[in-house]
């Protein structure tokens, strides 16, 4: 059997274009990236586009083209606008235009190549990692295909256009109604605001050609089954297959060359095995281990004389996305067969310079590694789909993906159930959701689905998932995140901002929490507009800002615990235009809060959960007597030797009844309420206790007349925060304590119920 070279160094991509370079400049976005300044014509995004499905020889495309903006039914332009950096959108700066286009109006570019001489007697492959929306593709004046969808990547076969020798044009014509059509389109909208960003339009991932023999891997899938210790690929060959072609696979790992490959027919899958002494190295983020994979194609049965026809260098992992019950009998998110906990980012993939193309492939990295850095082991890629090389470095650096449907069509509000779409639009969605999957099928880092968010354009959720459990066995889906929730799919998903909150698992499916935090703090001179930022908590300095994103994943822990809750998404990755959520800015040059201290904060969630006990009860199931008064008492009423006998007696909680989360059992509302509640401590119980509170708003807590907490805002459910040391030290056990409340209500809705915990460490752990 033949040996594969695995010699990847030595793919060297042809320049692209470098028409007029010396005149091209970027525009100036509202904000760039410290990335900006290394692009040129000469280098726009060179990296080799597709890293699973590698061939020697290509020719870059990339770099100055001519474009024109012309009304929508117009022909070819006689005459050209400018020039144009591809593949960043028109609408950026880094293209060098940074104007729209709208439905009503059609995109075109231009450019002229050549193809070397030795191609001659190939076929050739122009190549586009995504066009948003519609495209049109002429070669010499010949049209040689359309395509529609914003996200996938697709070819032409252009051979039967190309001139003998000499320049050949290229002439490329896009048209993109965004959300004026019923199309997927994610967060892009024709008029940004709030959560809605610029649009992109026209070519936005790299564009190329390639030399194919007559017959030709148009593709392949790699599926692993860890389970039988073995992983199946199946190919797409083009071409004479009317003989007896096979294909034979080689795996590598970094050590070395190990022969564990296996021939067959072009139209059968093949099952390569791992022998009983090889080793089965597992993918995990902290062992993202990759092996190397040749797929090759011969004209006859026998491959070590057959003459080889093609041949493609990949990669893939041995890794197993499912759901299962832990020791405790709860349905939990599994990899490799084994719970792992799953907490992650929300990733919008924006940039200010490039909107949905990041600026180099140094930048693109740059925010997986800052993920894997600050301790997350999961991104939730959010309706949008990213070149291949973010998946490749998701792959190599251990990073976890949930995979988002670009959304599109009509939107239903939270608890509404689903829209209906036309005939025209779920054809459209359908085609889309399937070449999403089928692109990204060979990505290892990808364990789930997400074919809805919240209420964007969901329609026959159980039709869709189920199709997508099916057409996708080897990974989990969800049927939609956030909002309205259909009993199908792998996890019950919802979102709670700030939260956290947890759904509860069941039976067939685990619990997730799909987004919540959003916790914003807008940074001067690292805005996208200087005013009227948004988030969903906002706060004014850093420290404020970091308190209250641990305080959540304080809370978070014990939700792992019970109700058992499986994997969390915070939002987000970095700031996006108006939204100032983010860890980090939009520029990615400032990260809000430390690092290390994120790691550290991160690091507890992977680790067996907390359990909680009660030490003073709440309300939530069963009543709470309480004193209570509407008028402010005299000073000293948070003391325990304060007289309440003239206050009110009631139950807990009180508030008004139409605040979210609440079970109101006394009536409040007036703008004030001041509660006080005795309770005894056991004479041995330990003072290391916490707060559990819902509160609607601003709340004062003591303990025997020492300050426990002061918060502002409010929460949608119970939440825990950290009682102050010196308050934990007045605690007395085995004598009588006093917890003691001030609320005030601010506006909205009004609520307050409290009482005190202990966040109990598994024993086996320090």
């Amino acid at each position: 059997m033949r040996q594969g070279s695995f010699v990847l160094a030595a793919l060297i991509a042809v320049c692209g274009s470098t028409i007029g370079a010396a005149d091209w400049k970027p525009k100036q976005a509202p904000l760039m990236t410290r990335w900006a300044k290394d692009v040129s014509p000469e280098n726009a995004l060179p990296e080799y586009p597709r890293p699973q499905m590698v061939r020697e020889k290509w020719l870059n495309l990339n770099g100055l083209w001519d474009y024109a903006i012309r009304p929508k039914d117009e022909a070819r332009p006689a005459k050209y606008d400018g020039q144009i950096l591809v593949p960043f959108p028109v609408e950026s700066a880094l293209s060098g235009v940074m104007e729209r286009v709208g439905a009503k109006k059609k995109l075109w570019y231009r450019r002229d190549f050549e193809t070397p001489a030795e191609w001659k007697g190939q076929r050739l492959l122009l190549h586009f990692g995504a066009v948003d929306w519609e495209t049109t593709v002429w070669v010499n004046g010949k049209e040689v295909g359309t395509h529609q969808g914003g996200y996938d990547p697709f070819s032409f076969d252009v051979t039967d256009a190309i001139k003998p020798s000499g320049s050949q044009e290229l002439l490329v014509g896009v048209w993109d109604p965004t959300t004026d059509g019923p199309q997927p389109v994610g967060k892009q909208h024709t008029k940004p605001e709030g959560i809605w960003y610029t649009p992109t339009t026209g070519i936005w991932q790299t564009v190329w050609i390639e030399p194919v023999p007559k017959t030709y891997i148009r593709g392949f899938r790699v599926t692993p089954d860890i389970d039988t210790r073995s992983f199946v690929v199946e190919a797409d060959i083009v071409g004479n297959t009317a003989q007896t072609h096979v294909m034979a696979m080689w795996v590598r790992t970094d050590e070395g060359l190990k022969a564990l490959g296996k021939s067959g027919p072009v139209d059968k899958p093949i099952r390569v095995e791992f022998g009983p002494q090889d080793e089965m190295r597992l993918w995990t983020p902290d062992d993202p281990f990759l092996y190397h994979l040749l797929v090759t194609v011969f004209d006859g049965p026998n491959s070590d004389k057959a003459p080889e026809l093609d041949r493609v260098l990949g990669y893939f992992a041995m890794r197993k996305s499912s759901i299962g019950p832990d020791a405790d009998g709860v349905v939990r998110l599994l990899l490799n067969d084994k719970p792992l906990f799953q907490y992650g980012l929300l990733d919008q993939g924006f940039w200010p310079d490039g909107l949905y193309t990041a600026p180099t492939d140094e930048a693109l990295k740059y925010d997986i590694e800052i993920t894997k850095k600050m301790g997350f082991n999961l991104a939730r890629k959010h309706v949008k789909v990213e070149p291949a090389r973010w998946y490749h470095w998701c792959d190599k650096l251990g990073l976890l993906v949930w995979q988002d449907m670009p959304s599109g069509d009509k939107h239903v509000e939270p608890g509404k159930g689903e829209i209906t779409r036309t005939a025209a639009s779920t054809e459209i969605y359908n085609r889309e959701l399937k070449t999403l999957i089928d692109a990204l099928y060979n990505v290892p880092s990808i364990v789930m689905w997400v074919p809805f968010n919240e209420g964007w354009g969901q329609f026959e959720t159980v039709r869709v998932t189920e199709w997508v459990k099916k057409y996708d066995p080897s990974r989990i889906v969800t049927c939609a995140s956030g909002w309205n929730d259909f009993p199908v799919g792998d996890v019950h998903d919802v979102h709670v901002y700030p939260g956290p909150a947890s759904p509860q698992p069941e039976s067939k499916r685990a619990a997730v929490l799909g987004e919540f935090g959003g916790l914003g703090l807008p940074l001067p001179g690292h805005t996208w507009q200087s005013e009227k930022n948004w988030g969903y908590r906002s706060f004014t300095t850093k420290d404020d800002l970091a308190e209250a994103y641990f305080n959540l994943i304080h809370n978070l822990r014990p939700l792992v615990h019970s109700p058992g809750l499986s994997a969390a998404i915070y939002t987000q990755t970095t700031d996006v235009e108006i939204e100032v959520n983010g860890l980090l800015t939009y520029d990615r040059e400032i990260i809000k809060i430390p690092v290390d201290q994120l790691e550290r904060a991160h690091q507890r969630l992977y680790r067996r959960a907390q359990k909680v006990e009660t030490v003073v009860a709440m309300s939530q199931k069963e009543p709470q007597t309480w004193r209570y008064t509407t008028s402010k008492p005299d000073d000293g009423w948070e003391q325990n030797e304060f007289v309440d006998t003239a206050w009110q007696t009631g139950p807990a909680g009180f508030g008004e009844p139409s605040t979210p989360g609440t079970v109101v059992r006394t009536g409040w509302k007036t703008p004030d309420i001041w509660i006080r509640r005795t309770f005894d401590l056991p004479e041995n119980a330990p003072r290391q206790s916490d707060l559990l509170m819902h509160h609607d708003e601003d709340a004062t807590v003591y303990i025997n007349g020492v300050l426990a907490t002061k918060v502002t805002g409010y929460t949608s459910d119970y939440q825990i925060f950290e009682v102050r040391e010196a308050a934990r030290e007045a605690l007395r056990p085995g004598k009588k304590n006093v917890l003691a409340i001030h609320c005030k209500q601010t506006g909205g809705g009004q609520y307050i119920d409290a009482g005190l915990i202990r966040l109990v460490e598994p024993k086996d752990e320090p």
